[in-house]
């Protein structure tokens, strides 16, 4: 379901106390009875992080409310959406995320990065504060999980790691032949670290001829 918005909440968003300001007031516009159930919106960003549509995706029961990548990314896609920022409220109070929360977060990241649309941050709310999980660094950590990482992916990034670390032995294996080839000519070891990138004291170590 859409929220419709009034021009002054479709602000950019440059921290998560302008997600939970507009957030907060979009729960307490919920009768009683529906702010004791759990809610589940997607806030769709354009480039420069500006709302471009907020929809409620599912509303559930007082302790869970069960979510689907498709149904998340739906919206925001049709939307072109750059990025998203998903927001759901614990009627009990508590602000915690549970392990079902970290789990579907994770799961979410990876769907967003398969469909080139990635999750910002994750913010649990009430109607009186929230918890955000980039604040805390959960959205880098679960950004690092392959729980949810298919088959495919797992060996391009592991293909990609490969590649990085032999670039990086090879600029050092060149670099340590010409410190050595510098070193025969008598340069001083100073002149050659500076150069080279390595330290006088293994310029000093390298066997020349």
């Amino acid at each position: 379901m859409n929220i419709k918005l009034t021009n002054s909440q479709k602000i950019k968003i440059l921290c998560s106390d302008d997600i939970y300001s507009i957030m907060q007031k979009i729960l307490l516009r919920e009768n009683k009875i529906d702010r004791n159930r759990e809610h589940f919106w997607t806030i769709s960003l354009d480039n420069a992080h500006k709302i471009l549509n907020i929809e409620l995706v599912s509303m559930g029961s007082a302790t869970k409310t069960v979510v689907e990548p498709m149904e998340v990314f739906s919206i925001p896609l049709q939307k072109r959406a750059v990025r998203i920022i998903l927001v759901h409220n614990h009627p009990s109070g508590e602000i915690k995320p549970s392990k079902e929360d970290l789990d579907i977060t994770d799961r979410l990241i990876q769907a967003g990065r398969i469909l080139q649309t990635p999750v910002l941050d994750h913010l649990i709310i009430t109607e009186k504060t929230f918890f955000s999980f980039e604040d805390v660094g959960l959205i880098k950590e679960l950004e690092q999980s392959t729980k949810y990482v298919t088959a495919y992916e797992l060996k391009r990034r592991y293909q990609k790691e490969a590649l990085e670390k032999g670039n990086i032995e090879g600029k050092k294996e060149k670099a340590i032949e010409m410190a050595k080839a510098m070193k025969e000519e008598g340069i001083a070891i100073e002149i050659i670290a500076k150069i080279s990138g390595l330290s006088p004291n293994t310029i000093k170590r390298l066997k020349t001829k």
